[in-house]
């Protein structure tokens, strides 16, 4: 990367790059076409981000004006732990970008975000088939073993 990575919240502005970034990390899991979330979905999420009252926060990584990736994460109460803990829901990096450190920096972005909130444990999960996004995780985080089930109503 010629220019230096900058990690920071999202702003009201980067609406206009954040959702080429969104729109590719729903399709990437089928979320697209016919599957494609409603608008409404992506709207209330953008404003999520912005509203302080919210649990929901979103960073960017940007490097020469241009946002190369995001990632959207919450803190929530645990059965197990006294203080939140934190769910990092959204990882995503432009393709040009990929295999350059921004996948791993939105990470350790979320990490710090986390221990200054007080947190202790941050967790996510991704499909399988997901190789690539696989190799960097084995590197900044432990497999727990965990397989995920769920059930929409």
């Amino acid at each position: 990367m010629t220019e230096a990575l900058q990690i920071r919240p999202i702003r009201a502005e980067d609406f206009p790059a954040w959702k080429p970034l969104w729109d590719g990390y729903n399709a990437f899991y089928g979320r697209e076409g016919e599957t494609a979330l409603a608008p409404e979905i992506t709207r209330v999420t953008w404003e999520r981000f912005l509203d302080p009252h919210e649990p929901v926060f979103a960073l960017v990584a940007e490097a020469g004006g241009e946002i190369l990736g995001l990632t959207h994460y919450l803190f929530h109460r645990s059965t197990t732990r006294i203080e939140p803990t934190c769910y990092l829901q959204d990882l995503f990096t432009a393709g040009p970008a990929r295999g350059r450190g921004v996948g791993r920096a939105l990470i350790l972005g979320v990490y710090e975000q986390a221990e200054a909130a007080g947190v202790k444990r941050v967790y996510w999960q991704t499909q399988v088939s997901n190789a690539a996004g696989r190799a960097l995780y084995d590197k900044v985080a432990r497999h727990a073993g965990f397989i995920v089930y769920g059930h929409d109503l």
